[in-house]
Protein backbone atom coordinates (compact mmCIF):
# COMPACT_ATOMS: atom_id res chain seq x y z
CA UNK A 1 0.00 0.00 0.00
CA UNK A 2 2.83 2.41 0.94
CA UNK A 3 4.88 1.70 -2.20
CA UNK A 4 1.82 2.22 -4.41
CA UNK A 5 1.16 5.51 -2.62
CA UNK A 6 4.72 6.75 -3.24
CA UNK A 7 4.46 5.87 -6.91
CA UNK A 8 1.10 7.66 -7.20
CA UNK A 9 2.52 10.84 -5.62
CA UNK A 10 5.57 10.93 -7.89
CA UNK A 11 3.67 10.00 -11.05
CA UNK A 12 1.33 12.93 -10.35
CA UNK A 13 4.34 15.30 -10.06
CA UNK A 14 5.98 13.89 -13.20
CA UNK A 15 2.79 14.47 -15.19
CA UNK A 16 2.46 17.95 -13.76
CA UNK A 17 6.03 18.80 -14.88
CA UNK A 18 5.65 16.81 -18.13
CA UNK A 19 8.74 14.75 -17.30
CA UNK A 20 9.23 11.48 -19.21
CA UNK A 21 11.65 9.24 -17.31
CA UNK A 22 11.92 6.78 -20.18
CA UNK A 23 13.60 9.35 -22.42
CA UNK A 24 17.01 11.01 -22.35
CA UNK A 25 18.76 12.20 -20.25
CA UNK A 26 17.16 9.95 -17.61
CA UNK A 27 17.88 6.69 -19.47
CA UNK A 28 21.66 7.02 -19.44
CA UNK A 29 22.45 9.76 -16.89
CA UNK A 30 21.99 8.71 -13.24
CA UNK A 31 22.79 12.23 -12.09
CA UNK A 32 19.66 13.54 -13.83
CA UNK A 33 17.51 11.17 -11.74
CA UNK A 34 19.23 12.36 -8.53
CA UNK A 35 18.69 16.05 -9.36
CA UNK A 36 15.02 15.41 -10.10
CA UNK A 37 14.72 13.48 -6.85
CA UNK A 38 16.20 16.39 -4.85
CA UNK A 39 13.58 18.68 -6.39
CA UNK A 40 10.75 16.38 -5.29
CA UNK A 41 11.92 15.67 -1.73
CA UNK A 42 10.28 18.77 -0.21
CA UNK A 43 7.14 18.38 -2.34
CA UNK A 44 6.58 14.77 -1.29
CA UNK A 45 7.98 14.68 2.26
CA UNK A 46 9.74 11.41 1.34
CA UNK A 47 13.44 10.87 1.95
CA UNK A 48 15.90 11.39 -0.92
CA UNK A 49 16.64 7.66 -1.05
CA UNK A 50 12.94 6.83 -1.24
CA UNK A 51 12.36 9.30 -4.07
CA UNK A 52 15.35 8.04 -6.08
CA UNK A 53 14.32 4.41 -5.60
CA UNK A 54 10.70 5.10 -6.57
CA UNK A 55 11.68 7.16 -9.64
CA UNK A 56 13.97 4.33 -10.79
CA UNK A 57 11.14 1.86 -10.29
CA UNK A 58 8.71 4.05 -12.27
CA UNK A 59 11.25 4.48 -15.09
CA UNK A 60 11.98 0.76 -15.29
CA UNK A 61 8.30 -0.18 -15.16
CA UNK A 62 7.38 2.34 -17.87
CA UNK A 63 10.19 1.25 -20.19
CA UNK A 64 9.25 -2.40 -19.81
CA UNK A 65 5.59 -1.60 -20.34
CA UNK A 66 6.29 0.33 -23.54
CA UNK A 67 8.39 -2.53 -24.87
CA UNK A 68 5.74 -5.01 -23.83
CA UNK A 69 2.94 -3.04 -25.49
CA UNK A 70 4.88 -2.90 -28.74
CA UNK A 71 5.60 -6.62 -28.61
CA UNK A 72 1.95 -7.42 -27.83
CA UNK A 73 0.75 -5.46 -30.85
CA UNK A 74 3.22 -7.17 -33.15
CA UNK A 75 3.19 -10.76 -31.85
CA UNK A 76 0.20 -11.09 -29.44
CA UNK A 77 2.68 -12.07 -26.72
CA UNK A 78 1.51 -10.46 -23.50
CA UNK A 79 3.59 -9.25 -20.55
CA UNK A 80 2.20 -10.45 -17.21
CA UNK A 81 3.46 -8.89 -13.99
CA UNK A 82 3.87 -11.71 -11.47
CA UNK A 83 4.00 -10.98 -7.75
CA UNK A 84 5.95 -13.86 -6.25
CA UNK A 85 5.79 -15.06 -2.63
CA UNK A 86 8.51 -14.11 -0.17
CA UNK A 87 10.99 -16.98 0.08
CA UNK A 88 14.70 -17.35 0.85
CA UNK A 89 15.41 -18.43 -2.73
CA UNK A 90 13.54 -15.56 -4.41
CA UNK A 91 15.10 -12.12 -4.06
CA UNK A 92 13.05 -10.31 -6.72
CA UNK A 93 9.35 -10.53 -5.95
CA UNK A 94 7.98 -8.66 -8.98
CA UNK A 95 8.85 -10.23 -12.34
CA UNK A 96 7.58 -10.09 -15.92
CA UNK A 97 6.49 -13.26 -17.70
CA UNK A 98 5.88 -13.31 -21.45
CA UNK A 99 3.10 -15.51 -22.82
CA UNK A 100 0.17 -15.59 -25.20
CA UNK A 101 -3.27 -15.32 -23.65
CA UNK A 102 -4.91 -18.21 -25.46
CA UNK A 103 -3.35 -20.77 -23.08
CA UNK A 104 -5.10 -22.20 -20.02
CA UNK A 105 -4.33 -21.29 -16.43
CA UNK A 106 -2.93 -24.78 -15.94
CA UNK A 107 -0.45 -24.22 -18.78
CA UNK A 108 0.58 -20.89 -17.25
CA UNK A 109 1.05 -22.57 -13.85
CA UNK A 110 3.37 -25.11 -15.48
CA UNK A 111 5.50 -22.29 -16.95
CA UNK A 112 5.73 -20.59 -13.56
CA UNK A 113 6.38 -23.85 -11.72
CA UNK A 114 9.20 -24.84 -14.08
CA UNK A 115 10.79 -21.40 -13.81
CA UNK A 116 10.58 -20.82 -10.05
CA UNK A 117 10.22 -24.30 -8.59
CA UNK A 118 6.74 -23.91 -7.10
CA UNK A 119 4.72 -27.11 -6.85
CA UNK A 120 1.35 -26.17 -5.40
CA UNK A 121 0.08 -22.64 -5.87
CA UNK A 122 -2.86 -20.57 -7.04
CA UNK A 123 -2.90 -17.57 -9.37
CA UNK A 124 -4.91 -14.56 -8.16
CA UNK A 125 -6.17 -11.80 -10.50
CA UNK A 126 -8.06 -8.87 -8.93
CA UNK A 127 -9.02 -10.93 -5.91
CA UNK A 128 -10.25 -13.91 -7.94
CA UNK A 129 -8.50 -17.27 -8.31
CA UNK A 130 -7.93 -18.19 -11.95
CA UNK A 131 -9.63 -21.47 -12.94
CA UNK A 132 -7.14 -24.14 -14.14
CA UNK A 133 -9.18 -25.36 -17.12
CA UNK A 134 -10.08 -21.93 -18.56
CA UNK A 135 -8.06 -19.84 -20.99
CA UNK A 136 -6.43 -16.69 -19.68
CA UNK A 137 -8.25 -14.38 -22.10
CA UNK A 138 -11.59 -15.88 -20.98
CA UNK A 139 -10.86 -14.75 -17.42
CA UNK A 140 -10.10 -11.10 -18.19
CA UNK A 141 -6.31 -11.60 -18.18
CA UNK A 142 -4.82 -8.88 -20.41
CA UNK A 143 -1.46 -7.51 -21.43
CA UNK A 144 0.18 -5.96 -18.31
CA UNK A 145 -2.20 -7.74 -15.92
CA UNK A 146 -0.89 -8.13 -12.37
CA UNK A 147 -1.13 -11.69 -11.06
CA UNK A 148 -0.32 -12.86 -7.55
CA UNK A 149 1.33 -16.27 -7.06
CA UNK A 150 -0.06 -17.74 -3.84
CA UNK A 151 1.79 -20.85 -2.65
CA UNK A 152 -0.34 -23.46 -0.85
CA UNK A 153 0.08 -27.04 0.31
CA UNK A 154 -1.14 -29.85 -1.94
CA UNK A 155 -4.10 -30.57 0.34
CA UNK A 156 -4.83 -26.89 0.81
CA UNK A 157 -4.84 -26.34 -2.96
CA UNK A 158 -7.44 -29.07 -3.43
CA UNK A 159 -9.54 -27.82 -0.52
CA UNK A 160 -9.41 -24.20 -1.68
CA UNK A 161 -10.31 -25.18 -5.23
CA UNK A 162 -13.31 -27.17 -4.02
CA UNK A 163 -14.38 -24.30 -1.76
CA UNK A 164 -14.03 -21.83 -4.63
CA UNK A 165 -16.05 -23.99 -6.97
CA UNK A 166 -18.76 -24.47 -4.35
CA UNK A 167 -18.81 -20.74 -3.55
CA UNK A 168 -19.06 -19.89 -7.25
CA UNK A 169 -21.85 -22.43 -7.69
CA UNK A 170 -23.77 -20.99 -4.73
CA UNK A 171 -23.29 -17.41 -5.95
CA UNK A 172 -24.48 -18.29 -9.44
CA UNK A 173 -27.45 -20.19 -8.05
CA UNK A 174 -28.32 -17.34 -5.69
CA UNK A 175 -28.09 -14.85 -8.53
CA UNK A 176 -30.38 -16.96 -10.71
CA UNK A 177 -32.92 -17.46 -7.91
CA UNK A 178 -33.00 -13.73 -7.16
CA UNK A 179 -33.50 -12.91 -10.83
CA UNK A 180 -36.21 -15.56 -11.25
CA UNK A 181 -38.11 -14.43 -8.16
CA UNK A 182 -38.30 -10.80 -9.26
CA UNK A 183 -38.97 -11.78 -12.87
CA UNK A 184 -42.04 -13.67 -11.69
CA UNK A 185 -43.25 -10.56 -9.90
CA UNK A 186 -42.37 -8.22 -12.76
CA UNK A 187 -44.22 -10.31 -15.37
CA UNK A 188 -47.54 -10.36 -13.51
CA UNK A 189 -49.76 -7.67 -14.92
CA UNK A 190 -52.72 -7.71 -12.54
CA UNK A 191 -55.07 -9.58 -14.88
CA UNK A 192 -55.21 -12.45 -12.39
CA UNK A 193 -56.73 -12.36 -8.94
CA UNK A 194 -54.58 -9.76 -7.11
CA UNK A 195 -55.09 -11.48 -3.76
CA UNK A 196 -53.85 -14.92 -4.73
CA UNK A 197 -51.40 -13.65 -7.37
CA UNK A 198 -49.82 -10.34 -6.25
CA UNK A 199 -48.08 -8.24 -8.87
CA UNK A 200 -45.92 -5.12 -8.85
CA UNK A 201 -46.80 -1.70 -10.10
CA UNK A 202 -44.28 1.13 -10.36
CA UNK A 203 -45.67 4.19 -8.62
CA UNK A 204 -44.41 7.51 -7.31
CA UNK A 205 -44.46 8.43 -3.64
CA UNK A 206 -48.13 9.50 -3.90
CA UNK A 207 -49.24 6.16 -5.29
CA UNK A 208 -49.71 7.40 -8.84
CA UNK A 209 -48.63 4.79 -11.45
CA UNK A 210 -45.63 5.86 -13.51
CA UNK A 211 -46.15 5.61 -17.24
CA UNK A 212 -42.99 3.85 -18.34
CA UNK A 213 -42.44 1.17 -21.02
CA UNK A 214 -42.99 -2.39 -19.87
CA UNK A 215 -39.36 -3.40 -20.57
CA UNK A 216 -38.12 -0.50 -18.46
CA UNK A 217 -40.58 -1.38 -15.68
CA UNK A 218 -39.24 -4.94 -15.54
CA UNK A 219 -35.64 -3.71 -15.55
CA UNK A 220 -36.40 -1.35 -12.67
CA UNK A 221 -37.94 -4.11 -10.58
CA UNK A 222 -34.95 -6.39 -11.23
CA UNK A 223 -32.51 -3.57 -10.47
CA UNK A 224 -34.08 -2.84 -7.11
CA UNK A 225 -34.41 -6.51 -6.30
CA UNK A 226 -30.74 -7.23 -6.99
CA UNK A 227 -29.77 -4.13 -4.98
CA UNK A 228 -31.68 -5.24 -1.90
CA UNK A 229 -30.23 -8.76 -2.10
CA UNK A 230 -26.75 -7.27 -2.44
CA UNK A 231 -27.28 -5.04 0.59
CA UNK A 232 -28.42 -8.03 2.64
CA UNK A 233 -25.19 -9.83 1.72
CA UNK A 234 -23.14 -6.73 2.61
CA UNK A 235 -24.60 -6.81 6.11
CA UNK A 236 -23.25 -10.34 6.45
CA UNK A 237 -19.88 -9.03 5.18
CA UNK A 238 -20.08 -11.39 2.23
CA UNK A 239 -18.76 -8.65 -0.06
CA UNK A 240 -17.82 -10.95 -2.93
CA UNK A 241 -21.36 -12.29 -3.39
CA UNK A 242 -22.78 -8.83 -2.64
CA UNK A 243 -20.72 -7.23 -5.42
CA UNK A 244 -22.01 -9.80 -7.92
CA UNK A 245 -25.61 -8.83 -7.12
CA UNK A 246 -24.88 -5.09 -7.04
CA UNK A 247 -23.27 -5.17 -10.48
CA UNK A 248 -26.34 -6.99 -11.78
CA UNK A 249 -28.48 -4.22 -10.26
CA UNK A 250 -26.31 -1.63 -11.99
CA UNK A 251 -26.73 -3.42 -15.32
CA UNK A 252 -30.52 -3.41 -14.94
CA UNK A 253 -30.60 0.24 -13.84
CA UNK A 254 -28.71 1.19 -16.98
CA UNK A 255 -31.52 -0.27 -19.10
CA UNK A 256 -33.78 2.43 -17.67
CA UNK A 257 -34.22 5.90 -19.11
CA UNK A 258 -31.27 8.08 -18.09
CA UNK A 259 -33.68 10.81 -16.99
CA UNK A 260 -35.14 8.41 -14.42
CA UNK A 261 -31.68 7.63 -13.03
CA UNK A 262 -31.01 11.35 -12.61
CA UNK A 263 -34.16 11.87 -10.59
CA UNK A 264 -34.06 9.01 -8.06
CA UNK A 265 -31.32 8.58 -5.49
CA UNK A 266 -31.67 4.81 -5.20
CA UNK A 267 -29.14 4.77 -8.03
CA UNK A 268 -26.73 6.96 -6.06
CA UNK A 269 -26.86 4.63 -3.05
CA UNK A 270 -26.10 1.70 -5.37
CA UNK A 271 -22.95 3.44 -6.65
CA UNK A 272 -21.77 3.90 -3.05
CA UNK A 273 -22.45 0.26 -2.24
CA UNK A 274 -20.46 -0.99 -5.25
CA UNK A 275 -17.40 1.09 -4.29
CA UNK A 276 -17.72 -0.02 -0.67
CA UNK A 277 -17.44 -3.62 -1.84
CA UNK A 278 -14.40 -2.71 -3.96
CA UNK A 279 -12.53 -1.41 -0.93
CA UNK A 280 -13.67 -4.29 1.29
CA UNK A 281 -12.27 -6.74 -1.28
CA UNK A 282 -9.15 -4.55 -1.74
CA UNK A 283 -9.71 -4.43 -5.49
CA UNK A 284 -7.40 -1.47 -6.10
CA UNK A 285 -7.35 -2.15 -9.83
CA UNK A 286 -10.95 -0.90 -9.85
CA UNK A 287 -9.96 2.61 -8.73
CA UNK A 288 -10.85 4.33 -12.01
CA UNK A 289 -14.30 2.75 -12.02
CA UNK A 290 -14.69 3.61 -8.33
CA UNK A 291 -13.85 7.27 -8.99
CA UNK A 292 -16.52 7.54 -11.69
CA UNK A 293 -19.12 5.86 -9.51
CA UNK A 294 -18.47 8.23 -6.60
CA UNK A 295 -18.81 11.21 -8.95
CA UNK A 296 -22.18 9.88 -10.15
CA UNK A 297 -23.31 9.31 -6.56
CA UNK A 298 -22.33 12.81 -5.43
CA UNK A 299 -24.01 14.48 -8.42
CA UNK A 300 -27.20 12.51 -7.83
CA UNK A 301 -27.30 13.36 -4.10
CA UNK A 302 -26.93 17.05 -4.93
CA UNK A 303 -29.83 16.94 -7.38
CA UNK A 304 -32.06 14.95 -5.05
CA UNK A 305 -31.32 16.67 -1.75
CA UNK A 306 -30.53 20.17 -2.92
CA UNK A 307 -27.62 22.34 -1.81
CA UNK A 308 -26.89 21.83 1.88
CA UNK A 309 -29.68 19.21 1.81
CA UNK A 310 -32.24 22.05 1.74
CA UNK A 311 -34.80 20.11 -0.31
CA UNK A 312 -34.50 17.11 1.99
CA UNK A 313 -35.04 19.32 5.05
CA UNK A 314 -38.08 20.93 3.46
CA UNK A 315 -39.78 17.61 2.71
CA UNK A 316 -38.78 15.36 5.61
CA UNK A 317 -38.22 17.97 8.29
CA UNK A 318 -34.84 16.43 9.19
CA UNK A 319 -31.61 15.45 7.45
CA UNK A 320 -29.54 13.72 10.13
CA UNK A 321 -30.27 10.19 8.92
CA UNK A 322 -28.85 10.76 5.44
CA UNK A 323 -25.54 11.91 6.94
CA UNK A 324 -24.40 8.28 7.03
CA UNK A 325 -24.44 8.28 3.22
CA UNK A 326 -22.24 11.36 3.08
CA UNK A 327 -19.91 9.85 5.69
CA UNK A 328 -19.35 6.85 3.42
CA UNK A 329 -18.99 9.10 0.38
CA UNK A 330 -16.30 11.29 2.02
CA UNK A 331 -14.53 8.22 3.44
CA UNK A 332 -14.28 6.54 0.05
CA UNK A 333 -13.22 9.82 -1.56
CA UNK A 334 -10.46 10.10 1.07
CA UNK A 335 -9.28 6.56 0.30
CA UNK A 336 -9.13 7.25 -3.44
CA UNK A 337 -7.31 10.56 -2.88
CA UNK A 338 -4.73 8.75 -0.77
CA UNK A 339 -4.09 6.15 -3.47
CA UNK A 340 -3.87 8.94 -6.06
CA UNK A 341 -1.12 10.53 -3.99
CA UNK A 342 -3.23 13.58 -3.11
CA UNK A 343 -2.48 13.81 0.61
CA UNK A 344 -4.11 17.24 1.06
CA UNK A 345 -7.46 16.11 -0.38
CA UNK A 346 -7.29 12.83 1.56
CA UNK A 347 -6.84 14.77 4.82
CA UNK A 348 -9.63 17.24 4.02
CA UNK A 349 -12.12 14.48 3.27
CA UNK A 350 -11.00 12.59 6.37
CA UNK A 351 -11.74 15.65 8.51
CA UNK A 352 -15.27 15.70 7.08
CA UNK A 353 -15.60 12.02 7.99
CA UNK A 354 -14.40 12.58 11.55
CA UNK A 355 -16.79 15.49 12.01
CA UNK A 356 -19.78 13.46 10.81
CA UNK A 357 -18.72 10.44 12.84
CA UNK A 358 -18.74 12.61 15.97
CA UNK A 359 -22.32 13.63 15.21
CA UNK A 360 -23.53 10.14 14.28
CA UNK A 361 -22.04 8.20 17.21
CA UNK A 362 -24.94 8.03 19.63
CA UNK A 363 -25.10 8.64 23.38
CA UNK A 364 -25.78 5.26 25.09
CA UNK A 365 -27.96 6.99 27.69
CA UNK A 366 -30.24 8.43 25.01
CA UNK A 367 -30.44 5.04 23.30
CA UNK A 368 -31.44 3.52 26.65
CA UNK A 369 -34.18 6.11 27.15
CA UNK A 370 -35.82 5.16 23.86
CA UNK A 371 -35.31 1.46 24.48
CA UNK A 372 -37.13 1.71 27.83
CA UNK A 373 -40.05 3.25 25.92
CA UNK A 374 -40.32 0.02 23.93
CA UNK A 375 -38.45 1.17 20.84
CA UNK A 376 -36.22 -1.30 18.98
CA UNK A 377 -32.50 -0.65 18.64
CA UNK A 378 -32.98 0.15 14.93
CA UNK A 379 -35.83 2.58 15.63
CA UNK A 380 -33.86 4.31 18.37
CA UNK A 381 -30.72 4.62 16.27
CA UNK A 382 -32.51 5.95 13.19
CA UNK A 383 -34.69 8.29 15.24
CA UNK A 384 -31.81 9.83 17.18
CA UNK A 385 -29.69 10.32 14.08
CA UNK A 386 -32.56 11.85 12.12
CA UNK A 387 -33.22 14.29 14.98
CA UNK A 388 -29.52 14.85 15.74
CA UNK A 389 -29.66 13.42 19.26
CA UNK A 390 -32.94 15.02 20.42
CA UNK A 391 -34.68 12.23 22.38
CA UNK A 392 -38.15 13.84 22.47
CA UNK A 393 -38.07 14.64 18.75
CA UNK A 394 -36.88 11.11 18.00
CA UNK A 395 -39.75 9.59 19.99
CA UNK A 396 -42.26 11.78 18.14
CA UNK A 397 -40.75 10.77 14.79
CA UNK A 398 -40.91 7.05 15.64
CA UNK A 399 -44.52 7.34 16.82
CA UNK A 400 -45.51 9.27 13.71
CA UNK A 401 -43.96 6.64 11.46
CA UNK A 402 -45.84 3.85 13.21
CA UNK A 403 -49.13 5.69 12.75
CA UNK A 404 -48.44 6.20 9.04
CA UNK A 405 -47.59 2.52 8.59
CA UNK A 406 -50.72 1.43 10.44
CA UNK A 407 -52.83 3.71 8.26
CA UNK A 408 -51.20 2.25 5.13
CA UNK A 409 -51.95 -1.31 6.18
CA UNK A 410 -55.56 -0.59 7.07
CA UNK A 411 -56.22 1.18 3.78
CA UNK A 412 -53.91 -0.78 1.47
CA UNK A 413 -55.12 -1.83 -1.98
CA UNK A 414 -54.87 -5.57 -2.81
CA UNK A 415 -51.79 -5.31 -5.03
CA UNK A 416 -48.50 -4.15 -3.53
CA UNK A 417 -46.76 -1.19 -5.16
CA UNK A 418 -43.10 -0.68 -5.98
CA UNK A 419 -42.48 2.93 -5.06
CA UNK A 420 -39.86 5.11 -6.73
CA UNK A 421 -39.01 8.25 -4.83
CA UNK A 422 -38.57 11.45 -6.78
CA UNK A 423 -35.92 14.01 -5.80
CA UNK A 424 -38.37 16.16 -3.91
CA UNK A 425 -38.81 13.38 -1.39
CA UNK A 426 -35.35 11.89 -1.12
CA UNK A 427 -33.99 8.36 -0.65
CA UNK A 428 -36.21 5.45 0.28
CA UNK A 429 -36.25 1.71 0.55
CA UNK A 430 -38.16 1.31 -2.67
CA UNK A 431 -39.34 -2.22 -1.95
CA UNK A 432 -40.77 -1.53 1.53
CA UNK A 433 -44.28 -1.17 0.18
CA UNK A 434 -44.05 -4.59 -1.38
CA UNK A 435 -43.24 -6.12 1.99
CA UNK A 436 -46.04 -4.20 3.69
CA UNK A 437 -48.42 -5.50 1.04
CA UNK A 438 -47.37 -9.10 1.64
CA UNK A 439 -47.85 -8.66 5.41
CA UNK A 440 -51.22 -7.01 4.91
CA UNK A 441 -52.45 -9.89 2.76
CA UNK A 442 -51.39 -12.38 5.42
CA UNK A 443 -53.11 -10.33 8.09
CA UNK A 444 -56.33 -9.95 6.04
CA UNK A 445 -56.42 -13.68 5.33
CA UNK A 446 -56.26 -14.52 9.02
CA UNK A 447 -59.00 -11.99 9.78
CA UNK A 448 -61.31 -13.55 7.16
CA UNK A 449 -60.78 -17.04 8.59
CA UNK A 450 -61.45 -15.81 12.12
CA UNK A 451 -64.71 -14.22 11.01
CA UNK A 452 -65.91 -17.47 9.40
CA UNK A 453 -65.02 -19.40 12.54
CA UNK A 454 -66.98 -16.90 14.65
CA UNK A 455 -70.00 -17.59 12.40
CA UNK A 456 -69.77 -21.23 13.44
CA UNK A 457 -68.27 -22.84 10.32
CA UNK A 458 -65.74 -25.65 10.71
CA UNK A 459 -62.10 -24.59 10.28
CA UNK A 460 -61.25 -26.98 7.43
CA UNK A 461 -64.38 -25.98 5.45
CA UNK A 462 -63.84 -22.27 6.13
CA UNK A 463 -60.23 -22.53 5.02
CA UNK A 464 -61.16 -24.41 1.83
CA UNK A 465 -63.89 -21.93 0.97
CA UNK A 466 -61.58 -18.95 1.36
CA UNK A 467 -58.92 -20.65 -0.75
CA UNK A 468 -61.40 -21.42 -3.54
CA UNK A 469 -62.86 -17.92 -3.47
CA UNK A 470 -59.48 -16.17 -3.49
CA UNK A 471 -59.88 -14.97 0.12
CA UNK A 472 -63.11 -13.15 -0.78
CA UNK A 473 -65.03 -13.28 2.53
CA UNK A 474 -68.45 -12.55 1.06
CA UNK A 475 -68.23 -15.22 -1.64
CA UNK A 476 -66.78 -17.80 0.77
CA UNK A 477 -69.61 -17.13 3.26
CA UNK A 478 -72.27 -17.43 0.55
CA UNK A 479 -70.79 -20.75 -0.67
CA UNK A 480 -70.90 -22.23 2.84
CA UNK A 481 -74.46 -20.96 3.47
CA UNK A 482 -75.67 -22.41 0.15
CA UNK A 483 -74.21 -25.84 1.01
CA UNK A 484 -75.13 -26.22 4.69
CA UNK A 485 -71.66 -25.25 5.95
CA UNK A 486 -69.59 -27.55 3.72
CA UNK A 487 -67.65 -27.12 0.49
CA UNK A 488 -69.11 -29.30 -2.33
CA UNK A 489 -66.88 -32.39 -2.81
CA UNK A 490 -66.42 -31.73 -6.53
CA UNK A 491 -64.77 -28.39 -5.69
CA UNK A 492 -62.32 -29.80 -3.20
CA UNK A 493 -58.71 -30.68 -4.13
CA UNK A 494 -58.31 -33.91 -6.15
CA UNK A 495 -57.55 -37.22 -4.45
CA UNK A 496 -53.99 -38.45 -4.00
CA UNK A 497 -52.27 -39.52 -7.24
CA UNK A 498 -52.55 -43.26 -6.42
CA UNK A 499 -56.31 -43.22 -6.93
CA UNK A 500 -56.51 -40.66 -9.71
CA UNK A 501 -56.23 -40.68 -13.48
CA UNK A 502 -53.79 -38.78 -15.71
CA UNK A 503 -55.68 -35.52 -15.29
CA UNK A 504 -54.91 -34.94 -11.59
CA UNK A 505 -51.22 -35.48 -12.43
CA UNK A 506 -51.34 -32.39 -14.64
CA UNK A 507 -53.03 -30.49 -11.83
CA UNK A 508 -50.35 -31.67 -9.43
CA UNK A 509 -47.58 -30.48 -11.78
CA UNK A 510 -49.30 -27.11 -12.07
CA UNK A 511 -49.60 -26.86 -8.29
CA UNK A 512 -45.95 -27.79 -7.87
CA UNK A 513 -44.93 -25.16 -10.43
CA UNK A 514 -47.05 -22.53 -8.69
CA UNK A 515 -45.56 -23.52 -5.35
CA UNK A 516 -42.03 -23.20 -6.81
CA UNK A 517 -42.88 -19.73 -8.09
CA UNK A 518 -44.19 -18.65 -4.72
CA UNK A 519 -41.18 -20.15 -2.93
CA UNK A 520 -38.89 -18.05 -5.11
CA UNK A 521 -41.00 -14.94 -4.53
CA UNK A 522 -41.01 -15.52 -0.76
CA UNK A 523 -37.26 -16.12 -0.81
CA UNK A 524 -36.46 -12.78 -2.43
CA UNK A 525 -38.90 -11.02 -0.11
CA UNK A 526 -37.01 -12.31 2.93
CA UNK A 527 -34.17 -9.90 2.15
CA UNK A 528 -36.45 -6.89 1.88
CA UNK A 529 -36.03 -4.89 5.11
CA UNK A 530 -39.16 -4.09 7.09
CA UNK A 531 -38.08 -0.53 7.87
CA UNK A 532 -38.15 1.88 4.94
CA UNK A 533 -34.93 3.58 6.15
CA UNK A 534 -32.99 0.37 6.78
CA UNK A 535 -30.33 1.49 4.29
CA UNK A 536 -29.49 4.35 6.71
CA UNK A 537 -29.13 2.05 9.73
CA UNK A 538 -25.35 1.57 9.76
CA UNK A 539 -23.46 0.65 12.93
CA UNK A 540 -20.47 2.56 11.46
CA UNK A 541 -18.02 -0.06 12.82
CA UNK A 542 -16.61 -0.77 9.35
CA UNK A 543 -16.46 2.94 8.56
CA UNK A 544 -14.53 3.72 11.74
CA UNK A 545 -12.11 0.88 11.04
CA UNK A 546 -11.36 2.15 7.53
CA UNK A 547 -11.04 5.74 8.78
CA UNK A 548 -8.37 4.67 11.30
CA UNK A 549 -6.47 2.75 8.59
CA UNK A 550 -6.33 5.82 6.33
CA UNK A 551 -5.36 8.07 9.25
CA UNK A 552 -2.60 5.66 10.27
CA UNK A 553 -1.20 5.50 6.72
CA UNK A 554 -1.17 9.28 6.41
CA UNK A 555 0.55 9.72 9.79
CA UNK A 556 3.11 7.02 8.99
CA UNK A 557 3.92 8.80 5.75
CA UNK A 558 4.41 12.14 7.54
CA UNK A 559 6.57 10.67 10.32
CA UNK A 560 8.82 8.76 7.91
CA UNK A 561 9.43 11.91 5.88
CA UNK A 562 10.17 13.95 8.98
Amino acid sequence: MEEKHKQSVLISLLRQDQVQLWTEPFISDQQSIRELAQKYVSATEFTLEEVISTLESIRADTSKKDEGNKQFKETAVASLELHLPRTAEIKKRKVILKTKLDITTQELKKLIGDEYGFKHFNLILMGQTLSPGKRLDEQNVKNNSKIMVLVVSSEQEKTEMLKKEEKKRQQDEGLQRTQKGFQILSERDGSEDPVSTPYLEIADQKGNPLQIPDSERKALILAMGFHEKGRALMKKRNHSAALTHLLQADEQFNKCNSALLRTVDNYAVLQLDVVWCYQALQQLDCLNDARQRLERAEDCFKRCYGEQQSRLQQIKGHTGGEDVLFLRLYLLQSLLAYHDGNKKQALNKLRNVEELLGQLCLDPEKMLQLRTLGRSRKEARLGLRACRGDVEAAERLISQRKKVLQHKRVNKSPQPLLTVKKPEVGCDDVLQVLLDGAEAQSSDGQTNLDQLLELGFQKDMADSALRLMGDDLAQATQMLLDNQGVVPPDLLSPSPPSSSSEEPSTSSDSTAWSRLDEDLVNEVLEDIPRHEEDYLDLTLDEEQELMLQIRSSLEKQSSSSG
